[in-house]
């Protein structure tokens, strides 16, 4: 069998590598563009859902988040049903930074699918999804503390 997440994880490497640079002089690293694009677009999102879109752990959430808030790119604000929760909204400097990123993506599944026929690209999103969604229920359940059995 091919080592296909060896694959995927190169090109996640790669292109995470590409954005952090171009993003550097927003001062947005370490694929805090990610973060920022789900609030962009989910204006009022909390924590817990950002972890699921991203699918990493809830400390490198917080780590992420609060260097967004520091920097001026997000706000965080009571919830006003549940003051514990707080709800996360772009600033309109992550506002303004928001199409530059989603400028960037593009070009970049661009790069990624050129040569790639319009069928090639669809059956190649729908079977990623399809992996994504096989990982993510381990994903799930190693997140509840389980192991899995190799």
């Amino acid at each position: 069998m091919k080592e296909i997440l060896r694959e995927i994880g190169m090109i996640a490497r790669a292109l995470d590598s590409i954005s952090n640079i171009e993003f550097k002089e927003f001062d947005l690293t370490k694929g805090q563009y990610l973060y920022l694009v789900r609030i962009c677009e989910n204006p009022g999102i909390i924590q817990e859902q950002l972890v699921d879109l991203i699918k990493v752990d809830r400390s490198t959430a917080t780590r992420a988040i609060q260097k967004l808030e520091t920097n001026g790119f997000i706000e965080k604000k009571e919830d006003p049903h549940n003051k514990k929760t707080k709800k996360l909204f772009p600033t309109e400097k992550g506002k303004s930074v928001y199409p530059f990123i989603k400028r960037e993506n593009e070009h970049s599944d661009q790069v990624a699918l050129e040569g790639f026929s319009k069928k090639e690209a669809e059956t190649a999103f729908e079977l990623l999804q399809r992996i994504r969604k096989n990982v993510e229920k381990d994903w799930e359940f190693v997140k509840k503390g389980n192991k899995r059995d190799y």
